[in-house]
């Protein structure tokens, strides 16, 4: 019996499991898709569908980089335990290399990429199916530069920070770009500089300071114009403390910014370091929690 990608298409949407091994699953079936499903669940594919549902909000971040070419993934699964695995690290290491490789758009086309013999996705529904935990692709950063970019994971993948620089490629440069980086897993800036920061937040954000100045009793004498001196203080110590360059840099004896510093690195060698952008992921963050309940579970072991 022939079958169509349409076929395959259904087949994969009826259990989970990857294109190639629903395309393989008809060839060996010759079309018959009761029989694929059949086939699929013998190979132990088809599970992974089931476990599809489950919240997947551990995992680690990697990175990886290959000459000026820089990448930053978070792969989410069910368990710390899992992210552990060698096996999980390796197919997370090998999903950096493919976006590296590949420079897909997104999550989506990722997931189409080959590796090897097969694709990203594919590898996904397989290792969910071996390792018996949902498991996620769930972002990436990819940076392609002239000049020089950096990486620096914390807590064996709990934090994962990408630098991006112009500057010349030298130890001391790679060393500065390294402390930056670690600046930013610590702090977590959400702006590279004041000028980077839209509008909408500045204006947000003084909503909010009026608001508080206005509600606080000590302020109830006092004129707009002399609140507003205040509000226009409060931000500007507030972006400082989100923007990357006018942060404290904290590896510093003194109080000198990150800029300062960077400067510093600057006439030490010779030539200007300019950052030009960068990305931090840490793992799971804004994503629901797993919350075991161990009675329920003993619970239910015993009633089996």
């Amino acid at each position: 019996m022939a079958f169509t990608a349409k076929d395959v298409k259904e087949l994969r949407e009826m259990t989970g499991c990857g294109m190639m091994d629903c395309k393989k699953a008809l060839t060996e079936t010759d079309g018959d898709m009761d029989k694929a499903v059949e086939f699929l669940r013998e190979k132990g594919l088809a599970t992974a569908a089931k476990k599809a549902g489950r919240i997947a909000a551990e995992g680690i971040v990697k990175s990886y980089i290959d000459g000026n070419v820089g990448v930053l993934v978070e792969v989410n699964s069910e368990t710390d335990f899992v992210a552990k695995n060698e096996e999980f690290q390796e197919f997370v290491l090998d999903v950096a290399k493919t976006v590296a490789k590949e420079n897909p758009a997104d999550v989506d086309a990722l997931k189409a990429c080959t590796c090897g013999d097969t694709t990203i996705g594919d590898m996904l529904t397989a290792k969910i199916a071996k390792i018996g935990e949902n498991m996620n692709i769930r972002r990436f950063a990819r940076v392609e530069t002239n000049g020089v970019v950096a990486d620096y994971i914390h807590a064996a993948g709990k934090i994962g920070v990408l630098v991006e620089a112009e500057a010349a490629d030298t130890p001391e440069v790679k060393e500065c770009l390294r402390n930056v980086a670690m600046q930013i897993a610590a702090l977590n800036p959400k702006y590279l500089s004041s000028d980077d920061v839209p509008e909408e937040y500045k204006e947000h954000e003084k909503e909010i300071l009026m608001a508080q100045a206005k509600n606080d009793p000590k302020n109830a004498s006092k004129p707009d114009n002399i609140i507003e001196k205040m509000i226009t203080g409060r931000l500007a110590k507030e972006l400082k403390e989100v923007c990357l360059l006018e942060q404290e840099y904290v590896k510093a004896e003194n109080k000198e910014t990150v800029a300062k510093y960077i400067e510093q690195v600057s006439k030490a060698v010779g030539s200007d370091v300019k950052l030009k952008s960068f990305a931090r992921f840490e793992t799971g963050e804004g994503l629901e929690k797993r919350e075991d309940d161990f009675a329920a579970e003993v619970a239910s072991m015993m009633n089996k």
